[in-house]
């Protein structure tokens, strides 16, 4: 299969309105990019390893939509028309000539096109996501063999699928956070793993004797992938219990946690999430419990270990890897319940 892209560079401020007027072209969804600044709330649903950097916003921003070509070299569009490339390049023009009378506000509305050869996009990144170590532990993706040279066995082989949207465990954070656990972990010990993505900590938890884990994240996509790699690590799925929704002020979400029920707390976030995030962590954790906290990039860990003094924790120590900080603190055994 083929495909067409039609590229049309543009403003921010008009990329609703034209995706939204392409619709009655036959054009429906697009690929956006611009360099809008992420808002305060979707910062605080990012529980991801890292924000990803972006250039300063210049306003400026390119819509892409994608049509399949058909053999005869015609476009297949979503509400069934058919139209030749020039055709269709022709009704784009018409729309954005239409949208700049009414608005003004489009840009140069220049419109770029290419063509593509089939690719599976979702699954073209695997090539980049090979096995890698954590110390002892193996970690491998669904897609490969174990490659183990003599005197290399694992203590322990971890499978993993990240899904399409989640970290694959090779980031400096999440390394911090695996070593952090082992350190302080018992067998039977209960986890919680705030922001669990595609299950990562927890599921090694219980592959290194934890007795249960509760994963909460915001994203429904978690859930498939925490329980494809549970499948894939041949755990057991009752141990493994999933919350959708922020721990930190969704009173639902804090009630299926519980009040003093973990012997570890676990999360690899962003500081600005971490912060507000360490009283509820506090409130889930048992006396003499552990909190271990990630994605704390060099120079963030004072405000980090500060919420958590200020919190009533003992901070115990701040591990390094590269530019990344993992602060753990101690809930003290003397603490109320």
């Amino acid at each position: 299969m083929r495909w067409m892209r039609f590229r049309v560079r543009t403003t921010a401020e008009a990329e609703d309105i034209i995706i939204s007027s392409m619709q009655d072209i036959g054009l429906y969804g697009a690929q956006i990019e611009d360099h809008v600044p992420f808002t305060a709330k979707e910062k605080e649903q990012m529980f991801v390893d890292i924000l990803p950097e972006a250039p300063e916003d210049d306003g400026t921003a390119v819509l892409s939509f994608f049509v399949e070509k058909q053999d005869d070299g015609t476009l297949k569009l979503e509400d069934g028309s058919v139209r030749t490339p020039d055709e269709l390049c022709a009704l784009i023009e018409a729309v954005l000539a239409g949208l700049r009378e009414r608005c003004g506000f489009i840009g140069d509305g220049a419109i770029l096109t290419d063509e593509t050869e089939d690719t599976d996009w979702i699954n073209n990144w695997k090539q980049y996501f090979h096995q890698f170590r954590i110390d002892d532990i193996l970690c491998i993706p669904s897609w490969e063999t174990p490659q183990v040279g003599e005197g290399e066995e694992p203590a322990l082989v971890f499978h993993i699928d990240p899904g399409t949207a989640f970290g694959t465990g090779m980031h400096e954070t999440t390394q911090l956070c695996v070593r952090q656990i082992r350190r302080f972990l018992t067998p039977g010990a209960r986890l919680l793993d705030i922001g669990t993505g595609s299950g990562i900590l927890g599921i090694l938890s219980l592959m290194l004797g934890a007795g249960h884990v509760v994963g909460t994240d915001l994203d429904p996509c978690s859930v498939p992938a925490v329980q494809d790699n549970l499948c894939a690590n041949g755990v057991d799925p009752a141990a493994f219990e999933m919350i959708l929704g922020n721990l930190v002020d969704d009173p639902a979400v804090q009630e299926r946690v519980g009040v003093a029920q973990y012997d570890i707390v676990a999360a690899n976030i962003l500081p600005s999430v971490l912060v507000p995030l360490v009283p509820a962590a506090v409130r889930a954790m048992k006396p003499g419990a552990v909190c271990i906290t990630s994605g704390i990039i060099e120079g963030s860990e004072p405000q980090v270990a500060a919420a958590m003094q200020a919190a009533g924790l003992e901070l115990l120590d701040i591990t390094v890897q590269g530019e990344w900080r993992c602060v753990t603190g101690r809930r003290p055994l003397s603490c109320a319940e």
